[in-house]
């Protein structure tokens, strides 16, 4: 008798090592290009360090935070100051902080309980920088200038509701010369300023472009800005407008996808190349300097590439590079003489990890749209590399945050640990997520958990007609938004799915459209759902999981910081509530997050119950929890015995007034607090998973 092929055993890549805090990463120069500013641990907590480019083995820390860390910050234009912001335990109310690079205790800028955004800073101003401060009014945010020594502030701009601005652009003198004013159907204004302050409508924003015309920057001689601009097309395209009269001039534009990115040189605010991205981003020069530098970078770098910083002269950059099989790393070029310097690798002990390939696939929804998505297939399924498993594979579908975002090619971490551990993970970008042109962004408008649902299930079948999918073991999972969908599928099609996890998901549209902040609220009725009307309740009330929650009765893991704003501590007890009465539920908190969890040790924490929950699922291979739960803190209601050491954690839940999902929720019954929760025209940042 033959002898049993033994079982493969396949190379393991640690949580730790995916999703632990980067040895480096965020890395800026400085004005002069002479120094590098970057976020690294300080005993195991992210901090700001500095490095001379003379000495690049030198680095040194400058802060000393303890607690959060710090995950976001920006040079003065003194070159000598950084500035950064951080709130208390992710309430959003972002302080700003400024630390002499040179030495010293860091000095608050801001008020505690106000949110501070950073405008901009100008060569003009040294020792200023300009931002926004909901201090005097937290729907409506001031524009102030705040000295980064002494911390005195002046108001430049008192920004009053009811039909307020939502956003600002500066000249480069730090001048308010922009604002985008929401109207009451949905669309907005573009405003400009005059240098007594007064405001003259230069344009509308007709709702449907809202989402896509977005000012960048005035150019130096402050005639002329740049924008992105879909008004009158399709795919958002480059313009410069004259400030005077609103004439727009196109300069860069696509016939297949938006323009998602700019290169501006610093000396001048010139658009040097812009970037488009329909399957992977590509790059298009506008002059013939810059289109050196870009054969020079595709030539030299592997993976793809992006300018993450320049000094202010434009003779430096740092590029960073990354790709599906390569983890990110720093590198400082130096344009004068084409020369490309390692400056970190962000995470070394990927070099050497089986990472697997992404695959840009198009899945055609029922109605005909175009659902462009990314595949990753699990290691040592695809023996002859057509990016088909040979058999059908447990898929994971990962829904992205949002909904305005979108998921793209390269570097993810999420795919390249569940397809380490043995599973198929699929990313799809149904209609309403970003860049693909403004009609597929707006069939989006009014269909959370309608028709966008119904392309991640059309999605999920292409994957069971094509041989990736095994129709009864697959999972779905995501956070914010993509919790939001994880829970509209269990509680709609709960047939297409074995299991599903949430994070920070939004249950209650209702008491969602409650909780928006002011500016927003009118875009997001049409966007959403408007509780006004009726028939607009109607709509909200039956894409909202909350009032459904009964339907789940396959596993699922329910997780939120309890912190965060657009999450209701009270909702997800009854969501529990009703989900633990028929299911079987996990349901986790975390008291020291918000909407992210920035503390290494509770995301961590998070990502061990993931694989346990996901093992126990779909069957695939689960890393020990080792020391994930060290330092982690953790209430757990439901489920602890499902994952060894997680007992240590359990709290007990006082059941609910309501024990089911109440038939309706008045609006102001939700929890209090403005939120800034899918705001059109804001960037969403990193897409969540």
């Amino acid at each position: 008798m033959r002898a049993p092929t033994p079982e493969v055993v396949q190379p393991s890549i640690s949580r730790a090592d995916l999703f632990g805090d980067p040895v480096r990463n965020g890395g800026q120069l400085s004005p002069r290009g002479d120094m590098v500013a970057f976020l690294a641990p300080r005993d195991g907590v992210t901090n700001l360090w500095v490095l001379s480019v003379d000495a690049m083995d030198q680095a040194r820390p400058v802060t000393d935070d303890r607690v959060r860390g710090i995950r976001s910050f920006a040079w003065a234009a003194d070159g000598a100051t950084l500035l950064y912001l951080q709130d208390e335990r992710g309430d959003e109310n972002f302080q700003l902080y400024s630390v002499d690079v040179a030495g010293g205790a860091p000095r608050a800028l801001t008020p505690a309980g106000a949110r501070a955004e950073i405008l901009g800073v100008s060569a003009n101003d040294p020792s200023g920088v300009v931002i926004s401060l909901n201090q005097r009014d937290a729907a409506w945010a001031d524009v102030v200038r705040v000295d980064v020594r002494s911390g005195e502030r002046s108001v430049l701009l008192r920004n009053t509701g009811p039909r307020g601005f939502a956003r600002f652009v500066l000249d480069r003198e730090g001048r308010v010369r922009l604002g985008v004013r929401p109207l009451a159907d949905g669309s907005a204004e573009l405003v400009r300023f005059d240098e007594r302050g007064r405001a003259t409508t230069l344009f509308a924003i007709p709702l449907e472009d809202t989402m896509s015309a977005t000012p960048i920057a005035f150019e130096a001689d402050g005639r002329n800005f740049l924008m992105l601009d879909s008004t009158g097309r399709d795919r958002t395209a480059l313009v410069r407008v004259d400030a005077e009269t609103g004439v727009k001039t196109v300069i860069g534009e696509s016939a297949r996808a938006d323009v998602v990115d700019v290169w501006l040189n610093p000396a001048n605010n010139a658009a040097e190349a812009f970037a488009t991205e329909y399957l992977r981003r590509e790059w298009r020069s506008l002059n013939p300097e810059t289109q050196a530098d870009i054969e020079f970078l595709d030539r030299n770098l592997a993976g793809d590439f992006s300018i993450v910083s320049r000094s202010a002269d434009n003779g430096r950059w740092i590029v960073v590079e990354e790709g599906p099989t390569i983890a990110a790393r720093s590198h400082l070029y130096d344009r004068a003489g084409r020369r490309l310097t390692l400056l970190f690798r962000h995470r070394p002990a990927l070099d050497q990890a089986p990472l697997q390939p992404m695959t840009p696939v198009e899945i055609e929804a029922r109605d005909g749209l175009t659902l462009v998505s990314y595949l990753t297939l699990p290691i040592g399924s695809d023996a002859n590399g057509d990016a088909r498993p040979e058999e059908p594979q447990p898929l994971v579908l990962a829904v992205h945050d949002g909904p305005w975002s979108r998921d793209s090619y390269g570097f993810n971490a999420l795919h390249q640990w569940l397809a380490n551990r043995g599973y198929a993970v699929l990313s799809v970008n149904f209609r309403g997520s970003n860049g693909f042109g403004k009609a597929f962004l707006n069939a989006g408008n009014r269909e959370w958990g309608g028709r966008m649902q119904e392309d991640l299930l059309d999605a999920v079948q292409w994957a069971v007609a094509n041989g990736i999918a095994q129709p009864n073991r697959v999972a779905v999972v995501g956070a914010g938004f993509g919790g939001y969908a994880a829970l509209s599928g269990l509680s709609g099609a709960a047939e297409q799915f074995r299991c599903g996890a949430s994070y920070g998901a939004q249950s209650n549209l209702l008491s969602l459209l409650d909780r928006a902040p002011a500016y927003a609220r009118d875009e997001l009725y049409v966007r959403i759902g408007d509780p006004r009307t009726p028939e607009g309740r109607q709509l909200l009330r039956e894409r909202s999981p909350y009032f459904r929650a009964t339907q789940i009765r396959t596993p699922f893991l329910l997780a939120l910081g309890a912190r965060d704003p657009r999450t209701p501590r009270g909702e997800s007890d009854q969501l529990a509530a009703a989900i633990r009465a028929r299911g079987a539920l996990t349901y986790l908190s975390f008291p020291e997050e918000g909407r992210d969890l920035v503390r290494q040790p509770n995301r961590l924490s998070y990502l061990a119950v993931l694989e346990h929950f996901l093992g126990d699922c779909l069957g695939g291979r689960v890393e020990p929890v080792g020391a994930a739960f060290e330092g982690a803190a953790i209430h757990v209601f439901d489920g602890a015995v499902n994952v060894p050491g997680l007992s240590a954690f359990a709290r007990r839940i006082a059941p609910p007034a309501v024990q089911e999902p109440p038939a309706e929720i008045a609006p102001g019954d939700g929890a209090g607090g403005a939120v800034d929760v899918f705001v059109p025209g804001e960037s969403p940042g990193e897409t969540r998973n």
